[in-house]
């Protein structure tokens, strides 16, 4: 692991990071360097954290082995041109930003600089995120392995070819909007059956949660996990048959790819 991580912007999805690594105890916490144009912003993670805030990205890159830019892309060119120049050589310069290509990248900040794309998503914040991990040619195997234990810290995180980018936004980046509209539905089904609302909250989310982990720790077939509760003749084929008549998973699918398309066009 890197010795000291800069955060350079400290919205939802830098302070997901700083909140993750903290909580993970990945890295001593006043070894995590905060930068945000609204000083006040960093300040208030650091205060909820223990991370250490800096004046200048400038002082940010200098102090940072592994450097953390989570700023939206549109001002992804500024942000880098405000670090590049004290950035040290070894360093780790890690983009989280949608859209902004490696090569792209290495345009602002020049050929030899070590860049990794990662693609995150916000449950890093409660120790479930989800990353891609991307890696330029001037990073060694040692600094990808790091930024793979960064990302791994609060959740999983897969070293992933740059090509697959764009289906990871869809897929992983915004699908925790898909799920958080699939609970909400799930709860709004079972208040019309006149379960109290904050009681189908919980029940819906716990079954998101337990279905998700049956997939991850059984190793099965998401359609087979299916099929196991499907009784003959029984209530669940019922409702799987009304969700397929209202294409569902159609539906779901056109969401990632509606994604995925967006990404590249930024």
């Amino acid at each position: 692991m890197f010795q000291t991580i800069g955060v350079c912007g400290t919205g939802n999805m830098g302070r997901a990071i700083v909140k993750g690594l903290v909580a993970a105890h990945a890295i001593a916490a006043d070894h995590i360097y905060l930068y945000n144009i609204h000083k006040e912003k960093a300040e208030a993670l650091a205060k909820e954290t223990g991370a250490v805030v800096v004046d200048t990205p400038g002082e940010l890159a200098r102090q940072s082995q592994g450097l953390i830019m989570a700023v939206k892309p549109n001002i992804m060119e500024l942000a880098l041109e405000a670090v590049r120049e004290s950035l040290p050589a070894d360093s780790v310069l890690i983009s989280i930003a949608a859209g902004i290509s490696l090569e792209k990248l290495a345009f602002y900040t020049g050929p030899e600089t070590k860049i990794v794309r990662v693609m995150p998503n916000t449950p890093a914040m409660v120790g479930e995120g989800m990353a891609s991990v991307s890696p330029n040619v001037n990073v060694t195997e040692a600094e990808t392995a790091d930024v793979v234990a960064i990302f791994s810290s609060f959740g999983k995180a897969v070293v992933t070819d740059e090509k697959l980018i764009d289906a990871v936004c869809g897929l992983s980046g915004s699908g925790p909007a898909y799920v958080y509209m699939f609970i909400e539905a799930l709860a709004d089904g079972a208040v019309r059956e006149g379960m109290p609302r904050q009681m189908a909250y919980t029940f819906a989310a716990q079954t998101v949660l337990g279905a998700a982990k049956m997939v991850l720790e059984t190793g099965r077939h998401p359609g087979a996990l299916k099929d196991d509760v499907c009784s003959p003749g029984g209530t669940t084929i019922e409702a799987v048959r009304t969700l397929e008549e209202s294409s569902f998973r159609a539906a779901t699918m056109n969401a990632v790819i509606a994604s995925a398309e967006k990404n590249k066009s930024l």
